[in-house]
């Protein structure tokens, strides 16, 4: 497994899902771990638990990624708690399939500022911590920033993820800061159990499309992402790595 020994990683939207997944792999890799959740502090001190229950180092802070005082907050929470920071994980987002006639502007700005603004704030403030080595921030991108019926402004939300991947690599790469994104396809976690997903015919035609044929778990998101973490991936930046068993 790839060596995060010493380092230290923030991982947003980090309470459940793939976000937890993200945490407890960069903890079992060696990192110390800073889980950021908005609302769900069970499911925050659920991860922390687990991480500590295998000997790992982790701290839980609260903070809505699409506010910039608490961003600010959270990266301070970092440095006092842990005096470094090497490693951003962008995963906090939301997504709603709506058609076109039932989109609302509450909607879209919901999306856009966990999905989008979020990604910049908690980005933003993570630069200024990194240390004179740079730092690894990756992206959470989703197949579906190609397009997809019935969820335009996810879908939006996710190009402008793929866009601001490439830019800011191409801005922080003199740094040393080297940015990439993972695009999921379908992956199995509370959100997609909540959503109806799981269990329904679009399931079904998602596995049936799958060459790998099964629906994706957050341990697989989760393993690319401690590669990207890692000095293994030290050439990469600027790439949106897709992780969806073959899926398209």
């Amino acid at each position: 497994m790839s060596n995060l020994k010493d380092k230290v990683a923030v991982v947003t939207g980090a309470s459940k899902g793939i976000g937890a997944a993200i945490a407890k792999r960069l903890s079992e890799a060696g990192a110390a771990v800073v889980v950021n959740y908005s609302s769900d502090k069970e499911g925050a001190d659920r991860v922390l638990g687990d991480i500590k229950a295998n000997g790992g180092k982790a701290i839980a802070v609260k903070g809505d990624v699409a506010k910039a005082a608490d961003m600010q907050r959270l990266f301070a929470e970092t440095k006092k708690a842990f005096n470094r920071l090497d490693v951003l994980v962008n995963n906090a987002g939301v997504y709603k399939f709506l058609r076109l006639e039932e989109i609302t502007d509450v909607e879209f700005h919901r999306e856009f500022n966990i999905n989008v603004l979020g990604t910049l704030l908690a980005t933003k403030e993570a630069v200024k911590y990194f240390g004179p080595n740079g730092g690894s921030v990756i992206n959470m991108s989703s197949i579906a920033s190609a397009g997809e019926a019935d969820a335009s402004i996810y879908s939006g939300t996710k190009g402008a993820v793929d866009a601001i991947t490439r830019g800011l690599a191409a801005e922080l790469g003199p740094r040393k800061i080297r940015v990439n994104a993972i695009a999921p396809g379908g992956v199995e976690t509370e959100g997609t159990h909540s959503a109806g997903i799981i269990g329904s015919d679009f399931e079904k035609a998602m596995i049936a499309g799958t060459p790998l044929g099964r629906i994706g778990q957050p341990d697989d998101i989760a393993r690319i992402a401690v590669f990207l973490a890692s000095d293994d991936s030290a050439w990469l930046t600027g790439e949106r790595l897709t992780a969806s068993g073959g899926y398209r």
